[in-house]
């Protein structure tokens, strides 16, 4: 077989307005536990701090309450906007929170998703990408450097900066960058050598946000370094999925906050587009769920359905190392937390290879049964005459 598949859960996470935001943030912190104990490899958590929908504004801070909650699962800040932070104090508080975590911390990192955020920070959107990539350079040789480190850029200076604590993993925490439509993430991913997290949300993406184009981007930009392109098992990719037992409950489901969710996306939530058409109303519930699911946009169904979804995208893009689910809304907490369970139950196993195994041996024993019974009832026998026959001798004495 070859490299199993890991799995986790992106959150933004998306709380639609209205809900009251400490019980929002236990509610993803109660998630994250349950994917720990269902065996999910990594759990996601972004950084957005206007817009009211999606309510952390430290990642940092949520993975090291998380990681009091948590024994084995992954955390990863998903991502950092690097434009918003000083290198050196944000490579310093990844390092102690490697540290905070004994080394489960992953180091996401991107230009930061939503253009009000930068508004209110007085940054050019057209001057992100830049600053992303300054940022991102500048952590790598504090992470890897023995020397100090001197920079200067027009957003930040770093005169003989190192680090007073090294990470905890070795060299680095594992780094990612995030690519949602521009090529950015790609060509920074094969520069740099680091994984890539592909968080388009639509299977039907277009252009560079396409799975089946961004690993070129990165061998090509890789090449161009004069370095080898990262291992396709550090690429990981977003999906929107909802599972139930049949996909008519996966539908009804759904009806608690998809069409919110999509509103969202209406309006404000220009971070992942793009993602959903205009919603004037005019449909059902069920209809309008049913159409988001056939755009291409998002699985709802059953465990089937998903296998069926994953090895289409590991198709598409020619093989990935994680699949991610986004992390939503759209049903209710237990019909999310099922949809977890069911996902753990039945789809995590098909693609670690953990199902194949007991089959074989199982199929193997029910072969061999008739051969190995009659020889095991030959020694049963036996042992009861040799049994019977020094009983008859002792009576005998």
């Amino acid at each position: 077989m070859g490299r199993p598949l890991n799995f986790g859960v992106f959150y933004a996470p998306f709380h639609p307005v209205g809900q009251d935001p400490t019980l929002a943030l236990e509610y993803d912190l109660e998630r994250i536990e349950a994917l720990d104990r269902f065996g999910f490899d990594e759990a996601w958590l972004g950084e957005h701090h206007s817009g009211g929908y999606e309510l952390i504004g430290n990642p940092e801070i949520m993975i090291a309450a998380a990681a009091q909650r948590t024994k084995h699962i992954k955390l990863g800040t998903g991502v950092v906007s690097m434009p918003y932070h000083h290198p050196w104090l944000l490579a310093d508080r990844i390092s102690l929170l490697d540290h905070l975590t004994r080394g489960r911390v992953i180091f996401g990192t991107g230009p930061g998703a939503l253009p009000t955020d930068a508004h209110i920070l007085g940054i050019d959107p057209v001057n992100q990408r830049r600053m992303h990539e300054e940022a991102l350079e500048a952590v790598i040789a504090l992470f890897t450097s023995d020397e100090p480190v001197t920079r200067e850029t027009d957003w930040f200076t770093m005169r003989d900066a190192r680090l007073q604590v090294r990470p905890y993993q070795w060299p680095h925490p594992e780094i990612a960058v995030a690519a949602m439509v521009s090529p950015s993430g790609p060509r920074l991913a094969g520069q740099y050598g680091v994984s890539l997290l592909s968080l388009s949300m639509s299977a039907a993406a277009e252009g560079f946000a396409a799975i089946g184009n961004a690993w070129g981007v990165v061998e090509e930009q890789a090449a161009k370094a004069g370095q080898p392109a990262p291992d396709r098992s550090t690429w990981r990719v977003l999906g929107q999925m909802h599972l139930a037992a049949t996909r008519e409950q996966a539908i009804d489901d759904c009806k608690y906050g998809l069409r919110d969710f999509a509103a969202y996306f209406g309006g404000g939530g220009a971070g992942f587009v793009p993602l959903a058409d205009g919603d004037d109303g005019s449909v059902s519930d069920e209809a309008f769920i049913q159409q988001y699911a056939e755009s291409g946009r998002a699985m709802i169904g059953t465990p089937d359905d998903a296998i069926e979804y994953i090895e289409g995208l590991l198709e598409q893009s020619g093989g990935f190392g994680a699949f991610l689910m986004l992390g939503h809304d759209w049903a209710s907490p237990a019909a999310t937390i099922e949809s977890y369970r069911l996902f753990a139950r039945h789809v995590i196993p098909h693609f670690k290879g953990r199902l194949a195994p007991p089959r074989a041996s199982h199929d193997w024993a029910v072969a061999k049964k008739d051969e190995l019974l009659g020889r095991a009832g030959e020694a049963i026998v036996n042992a009861i005459k040799s049994h019977a026959q020094e009983t008859n001798q002792k009576a005998v004495r």
